[in-house]
């Protein structure tokens, strides 16, 4: 049926039309930058294509999902599990006080910043703060801290470890951003002892008790200025916990916001101006809140059927879990490759997430699927890094970019499942745009012989270049005259 389309431009041009469309109204509330700096760095890391996301903090002692086992909600990701499973206040107690356990001496950044360059990764985000208000960096503002001297870690000269990642994968060549949650679980200025917590939301009226709202703007502000000047240069603050919003913001057709009870407002304007007077050009990424401040969006663990009419990156784990888990279920090399080139033919960004154990290592199966993702770019990267999305962006198994310039083509083929295998004769389908000047095999010696076809191009070798038995996917370069 597709095929056939595509031999039917004006069938095609219909489909592709019904379908872009659909995609692009889901994102008309997008806001761009009015920065000249911001633009820059946001056209710097568009072209990246490729990024390294970490959830680390206490939870990784027990193996489980980040902070939200102690948000009384009763949804699947925060159920209790364990001896204090029972009853909320024990366990909330014992989960806080693994701030006294926690000592991972097997902690190099070195290690992880070597495995995700050769993985072909271009930029980190690192989790300095989740929803539980444990702060991986050394905050003024709280003793709930990697760094406080209940944390037996506090001693070890890297113990700063927002500061030693950040220094290490800058001095790789990577962009680096902050993750920060807005929301702090911990902090008696969002969840005020005074009430029990309700559910994820602040616990009490923001315009009742205005000035116990404002400490909290105030401790969010001075914990993000912290980041800002404290730990060189910073490229992106990646803010989550979008409930924390203003009312005016909140769209209750998403389910999730249905429960926004209370105008959670921290003034954006106020914290992206200080940041960006600290941080000349940062990328602010509040996500899930249309405006000025989502200079891009995040959709997780998915990939748009379409391109989107705006900067765009999928968040996705690599195994199961945001955080370390023993034994995770992680994607294979084919899974992560063909992820990659599916999000980049729709002109996104893949943020490929890894949860650091307790001792401060990845699980060994991590470093294998990195060492994979990276053998195949070596070959078949060209049609990744600073690439832009083509019409028709895919067919079937195929998977298009193109150069900026707009006078290559990349065809990526990916394998139904590790190894690529052509049909005896490949028909790509491609828009007229002149004549091909030739095609070529990304990384291959083995000449491609192809002929024009009313449609696109047509490969006819598929013998010899299924006798290579490339890995995963494999990219037809075709430059045109």
């Amino acid at each position: 049926m597709l095929l056939s389309a595509y031999k039917n431009p004006v069938l095609f041009f219909l489909i592709f039309i019904v379908s872009y469309c659909a995609q692009a109204q889901e994102t008309s509330g997008y806001m761009p930058p009015s920065d000249t700096a911001v633009q820059s760095r946001l056209a710097q890391w568009r072209d990246l294509k490729f990024g390294l996301l970490m959830h680390w903090g206490t939870y990784s002692q027990w193996g489980i999902v980040e902070s939200w086992s102690i948000c009384p909600e009763d949804e699947g990701w925060t159920q209790r599990k364990g001896p204090y499973a029972d009853s909320y206040t024990n366990y909330v107690r014992a989960y806080e006080d693994l701030q006294h356990t926690f000592n991972p001496t097997g902690f190099d950044p070195g290690d992880w910043a070597k495995a995700a360059k050769d993985a072909g990764m271009r930029y980190v985000i690192f989790t300095t703060k989740h929803h539980d208000g444990f702060a991986m960096f050394d905050t003024h503002q709280s003793n709930y801290k990697i760094t406080d001297p209940s944390t037996p870690f506090s001693k070890d000269p890297r113990a700063n470890v927002t500061r030693t990642i950040f220094d290490t994968f800058r001095n790789q060549g990577f962009m680096t951003g902050a993750y920060f949650s807005k929301a702090d679980w911990h902090s008696p200025y969002y969840w005020w002892p005074y009430f029990p917590p309700k559910d994820r939301h602040v616990n009490y009226d923001p315009a009742k008790y205005p000035d116990r709202w404002q400490q909290f703007k105030d401790y969010t502000y001075n914990q993000i200025e912290e980041l800002m000047t404290g730990y060189g240069k910073v490229d992106i603050l990646w803010l989550d916990a979008g409930w924390v919003r203003p009312n005016a913001a909140s769209d209750s057709v998403k389910g999730w916001q249905e429960t926004i009870r209370y105008n959670e407002d921290i003034d954006m304007p106020r914290i992206a101006g200080m940041a960006r007077k600290h941080q000349p050009g940062l990328i602010v990424v509040d996500r899930d809140v249309p405006g000025p401040y989502e200079n891009y969006t995040t959709p997780e663990q998915q990939v748009p059927g379409a391109p989107l009419d705006h900067p765009w990156e999928t968040c996705m784990t690599m195994g199961d879990s945001w955080s370390y888990v023993p034994h995770d279920n992680y994607k294979s090399v084919t899974q992560i490759v063909q992820l990659l080139v599916k999000i980049v033919s729709r002109g996104g960004n893949l943020l490929l997430n890894v949860g650091p154990g307790p001792d401060g290592k990845w699980d060994p199966v991590v470093y294998d699927r990195l060492k994979g993702v990276g053998d195949w770019m070596k070959n078949n990267s060209v049609g990744i890094y600073g690439s832009r999305p083509v019409w028709p962006f895919s067919s079937g198994n195929m998977f298009y970019t193109q150069s900026k310039d707009g006078n290559r083509i990349y065809v990526y083929v990916l394998a139904d499942i590790d190894t690529v295998k052509l049909p005896a004769i490949l028909d790509i389908p491609l828009v007229s745009r002149g004549k091909v000047k030739r095609v070529t095999l990304a990384g291959q010696q083995t000449k491609v012989g192809w002929h024009a076809t009313s449609f696109g191009i047509q490969v006819v070798n598929t013998t010899d270049i299924n006798a290579l038995k490339l890995q995963h996917a494999l990219c037809f370069v075709i430059d045109y005259k």
